[in-house]
């Protein structure tokens, strides 16, 4: 007993100590003098780097004061967060580069354009570009950025000058301002004066979501190749502006663990990535092991992490001729905890960021001209690439969806690739492109590594391992037609500046406005006529209307017995068309080829009122995906009703309720008395709808009677150290799958084609109802269209259903295998949970 309570008093001293003592000579490089005239981070902010944790605010105020202070550093706001906060990027350099910044600027995209072989790199200026904390409570990297900026402000000598001269250093010091802010909160109001290092303290246990996404709690190192997040827009155009030739990404991994560098996984690197790129990266990497073995620090590499998913900041630079480094530091998750490492201190994490931020750009130095040339032969090879394509170009559209598709164009005009209108409506490989609604991507263009990355469908790998996802293949994400064509006949005028869509309505009706169903916002667009108190209803078959021809879904709005005039109706549907950027037709009969307008085929909608069920045993990025719909895009209400108070929550009002996925760690508080309260509140007319795993616990609670499939994998000749590889052959990470559908059936209603690519990450696999009409989405017999699975689990997705819905009740239990609004990028599968909402009642 004495020597433990010894124990524990040396640790607790030596907590004590290290925070007493701690200043900014623990992270700087011994030898070196500062100039005094810049301010240390304490002098601004009030505390030492490492004492507490750094709010965004402060960290903002430091660098926008080095930038006034130091004629070395210029700072730029690129836009703001969800919550207001500015999106910063500091540019450090020499003075002199400082005075032609521009000039080199030009230059150095010069290097990546052709005729780029004239261009000596002998004097060029290299480009670091280095990011900390995309992952809010992976804080040690913003706060090294505090003290790894002052350094390169402050430091003096002939080595920094000849580095200074030498690069160009962009510094994102926080790629997620409002996960930033959350976490610091978060950890500062729960640190103890006499630091607590045991595991189980609230320092340690963030409430949810935690601080590692942004507002609508997206994981934002996943946005890098999709940018719909506005941080991700922000560091795309910086990116694009100045082709960095290095990008560090600063993250923190567990407690137990040490510290990574990359290069990854030798055999899950993406098969466009060139191998000089991974030996680059390895040569950089002998800088980062000899800076950590200097200050005595365990490291590893060329484990756990890969360099597939071009989404991720240390990927997808090397799509695009640059470098990317991933830096994973075991986390203190607040100010010190203890770990099988022994005690891992907030200070000592940084120290270890800042550290290999520096060791980053000594190698760049010393390897500047290697790197430039690296990335002139990458563009260089990249062009002959495309001229030696078969493909000679990319067609892509949707007949009757402009938006879906002017938002997939959206995505390559903020990758910087080139794309044209389409010359004329054609029918290519039996689909027919409209002009309006098409675009065409050359191949022969700089940017031809990062389309094939962007459009190709891969199904065959080296490795079964993954770390992200498998597959993204954008137009089957955003389920638009394409087709890849052998010559450039179809190559209208090229789009610089893509124009927003517009709406109209076709002339004023005094009888009643049609929209099809098809177009993107057109969910938007039902819930302002709804909120307006305006009646409207659904065609459930089709038919053809003074000449067009109007599909499954077709909204009317009838004119007679309506809260407006005819007048006033046609003004407010103006309104309506052109911000959901649809064409409403005005119509002067009700009688039509099949269902005439006064048919029992159309249903009336009602307005939904809509609630999520978020917190504690709910996953966070499937409810901020969900969330982040219906408030950005569709402009839907929808209440966020927490488990903690879900018990005592008033139910009666709500038309839908949504449970996203559960969350697989931790203690789930949803129990049999969610579940009863649940069922009773369908029985009584509601419509719930349940994602992924939340199937299994909706049979489980008797709310929908479902079978499921499964495997009966069994280990044979796999060996102890082969297991962990053996059960993650079998995880289903991110793959793409074909299902087919029944158009009829109103979760269908608005898709066009027969056929839909769903995107799935899980293993619940629901066996297909006995009846037919209960199936309206299955998957067909061969449904792997891009990405990895295992053939066990192939062989169960299978004709198995990714859809079920059953009666209970007055209302509709829904459940969806899969996630229809994955990373804000899958616009496809969007309508399928809207469908569920609007016309749930009619399944």
């Amino acid at each position: 007993m004495k020597k433990i309570y010894s124990f524990f008093f040396v640790l607790a001293n030596f907590i004590c100590y290290a925070q007493d003592s701690l200043d900014l000579s623990y992270y700087l490089p011994q030898g070196v003098t500062y100039n005094k005239k810049i301010p240390t981070p304490k002098e601004i902010i009030g505390h030492e780097v490492g004492e507490w944790h750094v709010t965004h605010d402060k960290l903002m105020f430091y660098m926008q004061t080095l930038a006034k202070v130091s004629d070395r550093i210029s700072i730029e706001n690129r836009g703001s967060t969800f919550e207001g906060r500015p999106i910063l990027l500091l540019t450090i350099t020499s003075p002199e580069n400082h005075q032609n910044l521009e000039k080199i600027r030009k230059e150095h995209i010069a290097l990546t354009e052709e005729g780029s072989s004239t261009i000596s790199t002998a004097t060029m200026p290299l480009v670091v570009y280095q990011g900390f904390s995309i992952h809010g409570n992976e804080a040690s990297g913003s706060n090294a950025s505090l003290a790894y900026a002052y350094y390169l402000a402050a430091a003096e000598g002939p080595i920094i000058q000849e580095l200074l001269n030498d690069l160009v250093i962009l510094i994102d010091p926080s790629f997620n301002p409002d996960g930033l802010q959350r976490f610091a909160y978060w950890a500062n109001t729960n640190k103890s004066q006499n630091l607590i290092a045991d595991n189980n303290d609230r320092e340690f246990h963030e409430v949810w979501p935690g601080g590692r996404t942004n507002h609508y709690w997206f994981d934002m190192n996943r946005d890098w190749l999709p940018v719909q997040l506005p941080e991700s827009r922000a560091r795309i155009e910086s990116f694009h502006k100045w082709l960095p030739n290095i990008l560090t990404d600063h993250h923190e991994m567990g407690t137990n663990s040490t510290f990574f560098f990359q290069p990854g996984e030798p055999t899950r690197v993406h098969p466009l990535t060139p191998k000089l790129n991974q030996e680059l990266t390895a040569e950089i990497s002998s800088y980062h092991a000899k800076a950590l073995d200097k200050i005595g620090s365990l490291y590893y590499s060329e484990e756990n992490y890969d360099d597939y998913y071009y989404g991720k900041g240390s990927t997808f630079p090397d799509a695009n001729g640059s470098i990317g480094i991933l830096f994973e530091q075991g986390s203190s998750r607040g100010h010190a905890q203890n770990s099988e490492n022994g005690l891992l201190t907030f200070p000592f994490t940084i120290r270890n960021q800042f550290t290999t931020a520096c060791s980053t750009i000594e190698a760049a130095k010393n390897m500047r001209v290697k790197i430039l040339n690296y990335q002139k032969d990458f563009y260089k090879n990249t062009r002959i690439e495309g001229l030696k394509s078969k493909t000679k170009a990319i067609v892509f559209g949707d007949s009757k969806d402009a938006a879906k598709t002017w938002h997939l164009a959206e995505i390559l005009q903020r990758q910087k690739i080139e794309f044209h209108q389409l010359k004329e409506d054609a029918t290519i490989h039996g689909k027919w492109y409209k002009k309006e609604n098409s675009y065409v991507v050359p191949m022969h263009q700089k940017n031809h590594k990062l389309i094939k990355a962007m459009f190709e469908k891969r199904t065959t790998f080296t490795d079964s391992l993954f770390y992200d996802i498998s597959a993204w293949t954008f137009p089957l994400a955003f389920n638009v037609d394409y087709a890849k064509v052998n010559s450039l006949a179809n190559v209208g005028t090229e789009i610089t500046q893509l124009k927003v869509i517009t709406g109209s309505v076709s002339s004023k009706s005094n009888y009643a406005y049609l929209f099809e169903w098809n177009e993107y916002y057109t969910p938007k667009a039902l819930e302002e006529i709804t909120k307006k108190g305006i009646r409207a209803k659904v065609a459930k078959s089709p038919f053809t209307l003074e000449g067009k021809t109007y599909d499954y879904g077709t909204i009317m709005v009838p004119v007679q017995n309506q809260n407006l005039n005819a007048n006033d109706l046609h003004i407010f549907l103006q309104k309506v068309a052109n911000s959901s950027h649809l064409n409403i037709t005005g119509v002067s009969t009700g009688l039509t080829k099949g269902i005439d307008l006064g048919s029992n085929d159309f249903d009336p909608i009602k307005k939904q009122n809509i609630a999520i069920l978020v917190g504690n045993g709910i996953r966070s990025y499937d409810a901020g995906e969900i969330w982040h719909l219906f408030d950005t895009r569709y402009k839907i209400p929808i209440t966020k009703i927490d488990t903690e108070y879900f018990a005592s929550s008033d139910l009666s009002d709500y038309t839908d309720i949504i449970m996203p996925s559960m969350s697989s760690w931790g203690v789930n508080p949803i129990n049999k008395e969610y579940a009863k309260k649940l069922k009773e509140w369908v029985k009584n007319g509601g419509t719930l709808i349940g994602y992924r795993n939340v199937a299994k616990w909706l049979n489980n609670n008797e709310i929908i009677k479902l079978h499921f499939k499964s495997d009966t994998l069994v280990a044979k000749n796999i060996a102890f150290d082969q297991k962990g590889d053996f059960f993650g052959a079998q995880v289903t990470g991110g793959a793409i799958f074909e299902t087919n559908l029944d158009r009829s059936h109103p979760i269908n209603y608005g898709y066009k084609n027969k056929q839909l690519a769903i995107f799935r990450n899980t293993n619940t696999y629901i066996k297909p109802d006995k009846n037919s009409y209960n199936n309206p989405i299955l998957y067909s017999k061969k449904p792997l269209l891009s990405g990895y699975i295992s053939k066990e689990k192939l062989n169960l997705v299978k004709g198995s259903a990714p859809f079920q819905v059953k009666k209970l009740g007055k209302g509709r239990v829904v459940v969806f295998t899969d996630n229809t609004n994955f990373r804000a990028f899958w616009y496809g599968t969007n309508k399928l949970l809207m469908n569920a909402i609007f016309f749930g009642q009619m399944m």
